[in-house]
């Protein structure tokens, strides 16, 4: 025998898929909804941008902790440096994208150091 979905919880799952498309996207460094720089509502309004951010925003944590301990005050220093280089971007998604490209890449430059040294 069948079970039939009352429509009350077709209809509270429906609205609630819909909800989560309307709320802004949630950037892994920062939270959207107080986004107020041009950077950061650029990167909020575009799901690329967002997605580079979140790549980043791993990368970035998982490095800082993986780095040995005289390392790491230099890797936080390398991203607020980048986060002011970012800011010059404005709104422009293509210089946005370049910056996170070449954040990432440092950083993969990095854990690629780390990897070297181990094994673990």
């Amino acid at each position: 025998m069948r079970r039939l979905i009352p429509a009350f919880v077709l209809t509270a799952a429906c609205a609630g898929v819909f909800a989560m498309g309307a709320t802004p996207a949630a950037a892994a460094s920062f939270d959207c909804r107080k986004a107020r720089a041009a950077d950061e509502k650029a990167i909020c309004a575009n799901r690329d941008l967002n997605d580079q951010d979140v790549r980043m925003d791993q990368l970035y944590g998982i490095t800082r902790h993986l780095v040995p301990m005289g390392g790491r005050g230099a890797i936080m220093d390398d991203q607020r440096a980048w986060l002011a280089a970012r800011k010059t971007c404005g709104g422009n998604r293509a210089c946005l994208a370049r910056s996170y490209d070449n954040r990432i890449r440092q950083l993969n430059t990095v854990m690629e150091r780390v990897y070297q040294q181990g094994p673990f």
